[in-house]
């Protein structure tokens, strides 16, 4: 709904959150995987659609970050230390971590990139892939 008026001014940024879910097959969560994925291919066209107004669309896509959403994931120490081992910055993520990253998308530190998705999940899926699913 507020892309028209973005368009009016032309400028704009549109950030969606989605997670690495997206970009991982799961046995378990199959079906929040896909719609992960269909976030970041909505980026994808918004972009295209959106791009000759001067809009930006982006994807972010969080590892696990400590919110309430993955409090299952991460509440038992031990439990949250292997996740942290998984990746390499050793680490899980915290709400700042996306927020910066939502931060410099939304400012003119953004302003040439749109249609991407960026992963903010401590390097884990190139330090061996997160357990999550």
């Amino acid at each position: 709904m507020t892309l028209p008026a973005m368009a009016a001014r032309r400028d704009g940024a549109v950030i969606i959150v989605s997670s690495v879910g997206g970009l991982l097959g799961s046995s378990q969560l199959g079906a929040y995987c896909i719609s992960k994925a269909a976030d970041m291919q909505l980026a994808r066209n918004l972009a295209v659609e959106w791009g000759p107004h001067n809009i930006r669309v982006n994807c972010i896509a969080p590892g696990i970050i400590r919110t309430h959403f993955s409090k299952a994931l991460w509440e038992d120490p031990a439990r949250a230390a292997t996740f942290a081992r998984m990746n390499p910055l050793r680490r899980l993520g915290e709400p700042d971590d996306v927020a910066g990253v939502a931060v410099m998308l939304a400012s003119r530190a953004g302003n040439f990139i749109s249609g991407q998705t960026l992963v903010v999940d401590g390097g884990g899926l190139i330090g061996g892939g997160e357990p999550l699913l």
